[in-house]
């Protein structure tokens, strides 16, 4: 609390600002709550924006599910957690709608990480892909782009 300790000794404001490589007026501000309210005024109120929806009971609950597996919430595909099923599973049981990206960050804070398998699904045919990609394939990618002649301008046509 260096601003607070040069507020008690009497320094300049202008002496202040230069010693803490801060604006004049940053310093006016601290001296009038620190006037106001002493030492404790000046301590930081954390980062601002919103507090998290899902409170730290919540949050809880919420890991011990994500353990359980998404075949013990209804899922019987595959045994991954996405973004979009954890979004969905957070709308069920906590009539909360979130983001997929949002959920992305609370799991983030939440200690979890981005995992890949560690191997391709048992299930993949890489013959019926090889077969699809000859034959099916050809039929429904989207044509390259035009050879006409365009032009960028909304009054010239090209």
């Amino acid at each position: 609390m260096r601003a607070a300790d040069l507020f008690e000794e009497d320094v300049k404001v202008p002496c202040i600002a230069r010693e803490l490589r801060v604006s004049e007026k940053s310093v006016y501000q601290w001296r009038r709550v620190w006037a106001s309210g002493g030492r404790e005024a000046l301590r930081s109120q954390g980062p601002p924006g919103y507090d998290c929806r899902l409170g730290p009971d919540l949050q809880a609950k919420l890991a011990v599910w994500l353990e359980e597996g998404p075949a013990a919430h209804g899922w019987r595909d595959d045994q991954v957690w996405t973004a979009a099923r954890v979004r969905t599973l957070i709308g069920r049981k906590f009539h909360l709608s979130y983001s997929v990206s949002g959920v992305t960050r609370l799991l983030h804070r939440m200690g979890f990480s981005v995992q890949m398998p560690a191997r391709p699904a048992a299930e993949r045919d890489e013959d019926a892909i090889t077969a699809w990609r000859e034959a099916t394939w050809q039929e429904v990618k989207p044509s390259g782009r035009r050879l006409a002649r365009s032009s960028a301008s909304r009054t010239k046509r090209a």
